[in-house]
């Protein structure tokens, strides 16, 4: 799906209507493709109101929406430093947007919904995903 900025956050917005605790978005793509974009706007779609600051330094930004998010950044991190990030605490209580979920290896979990943006630095990017079978009938971009 060709989409531009806009239309990515108005995605990611929708998306918000269906999130649930638990639940795991694994944004891939080159840097710049609009990965933390997404993630601005499924904040934006749960309610946030406040700065939405890009986690690659502090790698990992909580809010307390409902229900809460936590962004993870793990572009800097090596797989074996993952496990410092506490994100076994926020699989069950929180959704949980992973940009560069490569990272985690064999260790994402299998029923994230994992998007991949191509197209960095255009003004449209291409938009494709995987729907694993606990998201079927729950979000289906148009």
């Amino acid at each position: 799906m060709e989409v531009d900025e806009g239309g990515l956050a108005r995605l990611a917005a929708d998306l918000a209507k269906v999130v649930r605790a638990g639940d795991v978005v694994a944004l891939s793509g080159d840097l710049g493709a609009g990965k933390t974009t997404f993630a601005r706007g499924l904040l934006r779609g749960l309610g946030w109101t406040g700065e939405v600051p890009s986690p690659s330094y502090t790698l990992v930004q909580t809010y307390p929406t409902d229900p809460p998010l936590w962004h993870v950044d793990l572009y800097r991190l090596e797989q074996a430093e993952v496990d410092a990030l506490g994100l076994d605490d926020a699989w069950e209580t929180a959704v949980v947007v992973i940009e560069w979920p490569g990272r985690l290896g064999d260790r994402l979990p299998l029923d994230a919904l994992r998007l991949h943006l191509d197209g960095a630095g255009g003004a449209t990017r291409t938009l494709t995903w995987s729907l694993p079978p606990s998201w079927e009938g729950r979000w289906f971009p148009p």
